[in-house]
């Protein structure tokens, strides 16, 4: 048996998306294992802490053996080789994140020349999902269930102290 085929897949998740899990179980098809590198410091400033993030992605593949949930703070290549994968994945929605992940492949590559990125575009129904985008429906009381994977409800429930019999109907 050849070498193991594991990709990096980075974000802060905050929070999971049904986009995020879709890219995940799509990159299993071509990985034998995938680590889920959640954020620590993305510059951005979280609804969830790190540790509730970890815990939200690890609850959504609790039944997955390919996949690893990890916190990950620092240059994204040098957590790829530690955890010897060799390939970075990243989801692409619309155009307009083409731009800045086609950057980001470009610095990788020149800070470590084997680490590689491969980008999935995100399945046309979850192409208009973002955690920002849940976050804002969320705080305003809106029913975001068909955006984010069941277990992420609760979580969401407690972060805005919206009542018990939210989302809906």
């Amino acid at each position: 048996m050849g070498e193991k085929r594991i990709a990096v897949y980075p974000g802060t998740f905050d929070p999971m998306t049904n986009g995020h899990e879709c890219i995940i179980a799509r990159g299993l098809e071509l990985f034998d294992e995938i680590i889920v590198a959640v954020a620590q410091d993305s510059g951005k400033n979280p609804l969830f802490s790190l540790e509730e993030r970890v815990s939200m992605v690890q609850e959504v593949f609790s039944r997955s053996k390919n996949i690893l949930v990890v916190p990950f703070s620092g240059l994204l290549v040098d957590f790829a080789i530690k955890h010897r994968a060799r390939v970075i994945l990243r989801g692409l929605r619309a155009v307009s994140d083409f731009d800045y992940e086609f950057q980001m492949a470009l610095v990788n590559r020149n800070l470590q020349e084997s680490v590689q990125t491969i980008f999935l575009m995100s399945d046309l129904r979850w192409m208009y999902i973002s955690s920002t985008n849940v976050r804002n429906i969320a705080a305003l009381g809106g029913d975001v269930r068909s955006l984010v994977p069941a277990s992420v409800i609760p979580h969401l429930r407690r972060a805005y102290s919206l009542p018990a019999s939210w989302p809906g109907k």
